[in-house]
Parts: C-alpha cells; structure tokens; sequence
C-alpha cells in the first residue's frame, strides 16, 4: 500500500482542540493534554497535520486529537536543533527540547531538520524513533 502523507496516528480525546505539531502527553480531563513539563514520561506524541492512516477514527467527543505515533510530522520545538537529536517534552506547553540522553519513556523522535535559532519553530520529526 501507499499514502501520500507520512504518519500514522490514533485519535485520543484532548482536553481542548490543538494545532498541528503541538505536543502532548496522557493525563489531564481528558486521555490526552498539553505538554508543561520538561522530560515527561507520559509522552503520548504530537498532533498530526495529516495522518497517512488514522486509528480510532470512529472515536466521538468534544476535542478529538489525532496524535502522529510513529512516521513524520511536523513538531513545534525550542531552541537550536541538530538532525539526529533526540526530542523530549519541554515545560513550555506544547514544545519540545532537545535532550540526547533521555530517561526511559520521554522519547518523541528524532529531528529529521535543523533549526539554527533559540526562539520557538516547526520542523519534521520521526516521531516514535529512537
């Protein structure tokens, strides 16, 4: 089979509507919340753009979130960014960080892109790859 966008994702009830690229962990009201911690190890992953394959796409409910599991996505980071760096939680809501020595659970995935800035951006992540 083929798709001609490059995640695969599974809706989760979010504790409001996220853009795209936001990161987000399990816990809150809902299944699924926005990231305020740095490092946290209740990852879940990052709010597709465009999901190649949606799992769980029958799920109802007020704040429906397509979260990218594994494959590329567009991920808001902070700070400078090297292809090949590990991406973690950051405790500015919605971020990630870069961290190459994380603990066991805090992996969102790999920048696919660098980022020669310190202020907030976007780049293409494989989320899921450690």
């Amino acid at each position: 089979t083929e798709a001609l966008y490059a995640d695969l994702a599974e809706n989760y009830l979010g504790d409001a509507d996220y853009e795209p690229g936001t990161v987000v962990v399990f816990g809150g009201d809902a299944e699924v919340t926005m990231t305020d911690a740095k490092g946290d190890t209740r990852v879940a992953g990052v709010v597709s753009t465009n999901p190649a394959h949606l799992m769980n796409s029958a799920l109802e409910g007020e704040h429906v979130v397509a979260v990218a599991l594994q494959g590329r996505a567009p991920t808001k980071v902070l700070g400078r960014v090297r292809k090949g760096d590990i991406l973690v939680t950051s405790a500015i809501p919605g971020y990630a960080v870069v961290n190459n020595t994380p603990g066991v659970g805090q992996v969102i995935g790999k920048a696919l892109e660098n980022k020669d800035t310190d202020d907030r951006g976007v780049i293409e992540v494989v989320v899921g790859r450690v």
